[in-house]
């Protein structure tokens, strides 16, 4: 059994203008050629700077992940909302200041680096920014990154259900169960002409105890509901 590789040591700060070739740079790495454009980028800046957050690896002065998030008003929006339609087509023109949901729409690290901590990293700054601004929580979709391997003997219910379990691991979601996050619901054609998750997609969700009420969680789906747990 090897041992898994000692974490490096990043950096997490807010995005600049100046990380836009770093960043486009590693989104070619991760996506192989689909990644967010400049004029995104400037967006993103533009309507919410506090989200928009880049690791940097110290002993070489290279972004090796970032994370970008948006504010909405969960209400506005339905369960099976599409990427494209809850970070309006990647703009971030929708967010929303007054809303009390932090929407993940990216977290991506270098693929060479992976098994590092940057991920932890870059989920623990975001963690702490929706402390920070005081909202309820952090929503995202965590696209069923191993679902096409599965898809031919089970339903996306049935893999999700024993990712949560246990049963089996998917590369992006069982992360994300790692970190403190649950699922709350499994969509549909969440992204287009992805051969990976074939458009699945967990809604996720991580509920900030220091202003959450009883009727919050009274309020969450459960079931994807861990045994055991309320």
């Amino acid at each position: 059994m090897t041992s898994a590789p000692a974490p490096l040591p990043v950096l997490v700060r807010p995005t600049k203008r100046r990380d836009f070739p770093g960043i486009i740079s590693l989104c070619e790495r991760v996506y192989s050629g689909r990644p967010w454009r400049e004029d995104q980028l400037e967006s993103h800046l533009k309507v919410f700077p506090e989200g928009q957050l880049v690791a940097i690896d110290p002993g070489t002065n290279r972004i090796v992940g970032m994370a970008a998030s948006l504010i909405v008003l969960w209400d506005d929006y339905d369960m099976d909302v599409d990427w494209k339609g809850i970070t309006d087509s990647g703009m971030f023109t929708n967010h929303d200041p007054e809303g009390h949901t932090l929407y993940g729409a990216e977290v991506m690290t270098d693929p060479s680096l992976r098994r590092r901590g940057i991920g932890k990293a870059l989920y623990a700054a975001r963690r702490d920014l929706a402390r920070r601004l005081k909202l309820l929580r952090i929503r995202a979709g965590a696209r069923l990154r191993g679902y096409h391997q599965y898809a031919d003997r089970m339903s996306p219910d049935e893999y999700v259900t024993k990712i949560v379990k246990g049963e089996i691991i998917d590369p992006t979601l069982t992360f994300q169960l790692r970190q403190r996050f649950r699922v709350i619901a499994v969509v549909e054609d969440y992204l287009e002409r992805d051969p990976e998750s074939l458009g699945y997609a967990a809604v996720i969700e991580w509920v900030n105890h220091e202003v959450a009420k009883k009727r919050d969680y009274a309020e969450r789906p459960r079931r994807f509901l861990p045994e055991g747990k309320q």
